[in-house]
């Protein structure tokens, strides 16, 4: 049984807290995650009470206080950044996490034939708010697989001397034209701050920089709050890296357009 003591720890308050998870990403032990939306301490005994997540938070959410709690277990805090380092991996042994790299093809159009021969090739709208279908499909502009950054290896080809585009999970659905100007000639990987293990994300990226050589980094976000813990992710990556990669941020609006 842990052993209360008098001693210093982090209090978080819920009602300025957003969930962008900086000081998750920032708390080296693991004690804070994003839960419902919300920064979580998960557990007094991995809180250490020194402080370093305050900083970060941009509400001012996060206080140090004195107050009777649980002792800080240092072995405790091993065990549990051990267990978030195993979720990483899939135990099924999944196919879909294979690494795979394509060669683009360049297709013809497809057209659909009116009655007359003549191909329709314009898009129209009606009166009703449908649109015609359209007989150009744009080619995706994904070039390797796969694209999740915890199911992307460290050394995994396709990263060698590229240009890297870290996706936030609900870009692509926002932006229509996300695969031309974002991930053509780029390799790919997505996750979200907020709903995935953040601290696990950024550990990941680290070694993931630190094991190819990546030339640049472009952070594609949505404008709500949360999505900001990505473009943080990133750098403090970057950082951790020990290497100077170049870094830029895309702030997608959820309307689809472009507003930072």
């Amino acid at each position: 049984m842990a052993t209360k003591t008098v001693r210093d720890i982090i209090r978080i308050d819920e009602e300025k807290c957003d969930g962008c998870a900086a000081c998750a990403l920032s708390c080296a032990e693991g004690a804070i995650e994003i839960i419902d939306g919300k920064a979580k301490l998960v557990s007094e005994i991995y809180c250490d009470g020194l402080g370093a997540c305050i900083g970060e938070c941009p509400q001012g959410a996060l206080t140090i206080e004195k107050r009777e709690s649980d002792e800080f277990d240092e072995h405790a805090v091993e065990t549990h950044l051990d267990s978030m380092k195993k979720k990483e991996t899939l135990p099924c042994g999944c196919p879909g996490s294979s690494v795979q790299q394509f060669e683009k093809t360049v297709e013809l159009p497809m057209v659909d034939p009116l009655p007359c021969g003549c191909p329709s090739t314009t898009v129209q709208q009606f009166g009703d708010g449908h649109q015609a279908k359209s007989s150009v499909q744009q080619d995706a502009a994904l070039a390797h697989w796969p694209v999740q950054l915890t199911l992307v290896p460290p050394n995994a080809p396709f990263l060698q001397g590229a240009d890297l585009l870290l996706a936030s999970h609900c870009g692509p659905f926002a932006y229509g034209n996300f695969h031309q100007d974002f991930i053509k000639d780029h390799a790919v990987l997505c996750a979200c701050p907020k709903l995935d293990d953040a601290q696990a994300h950024q550990e990941k990226l680290t070694e993931l920089l630190r094991q190819s050589d990546i030339k640049s980094v472009t952070v594609v976000r949505m404008e709500v709050p949360c999505c900001g813990g990505l473009t943080h992710l990133a750098q403090q990556a970057i950082v951790d890296s020990g290497k100077s990669i170049p870094i830029k941020e895309v702030t997608i609006g959820v309307k689809g357009n472009i507003v930072a």
